[in-house]
């Protein structure tokens, strides 16, 4: 796995945090996402294309499941923009969304900045499991 021994131990110790067994592949992906300690916003297709650079064998369709794995651990949350492309955050914490339309790219938007003042009522039989706030940008 590439990476320096500080990223490979923050990545190592981001799968152990979720009770992930952390195979190669799982490791080599989580120290693209977690490695220097940043968060950011990739796609499974921007994922592979760095896995690709950084010299690691994975298929496309491995990076897609490991996505998926980890946000089912809760280690990523999935932003989904115009019902069919994925964006996957590592800050899981509640907060909006930028979404670039000219580059495609999604960013995080000031939370202290935003105000819902009410959310509509849930139909009968249904609770509001979370809200995604995702705004849309065109540059002038």
């Amino acid at each position: 796995m590439q990476g320096s021994m500080v990223e490979r131990r923050r990545a190592a110790a981001w799968l152990d945090g979720a009770g992930l067994r952390p195979t190669r592949q799982r490791a080599s992906l989580a120290a693209l996402l977690v490695g220097d300690g940043e968060d950011r916003h990739v796609t499974a297709e921007s994922l592979y294309a760095a896995s690709c650079e950084s010299g690691e064998k994975v298929s496309l369709a491995t990076v897609y499941n490991t996505l998926r794995a980890f946000c089912e651990a809760g280690l990523l949350r999935e932003i989904t923009v115009d019902g069919s492309k994925s964006y996957f955050d590592t800050n899981t914490t509640n907060h909006p969304h930028f979404y670039w339309e000219d580059s495609a790219s999604l960013t995080d938007a000031p939370a202290d900045e935003l105000e819902i003042a009410r959310l509509p009522q849930a139909p009968e039989g249904a609770e509001i499991a979370k809200v995604d706030v995702v705004i849309r940008l065109r540059r002038r």
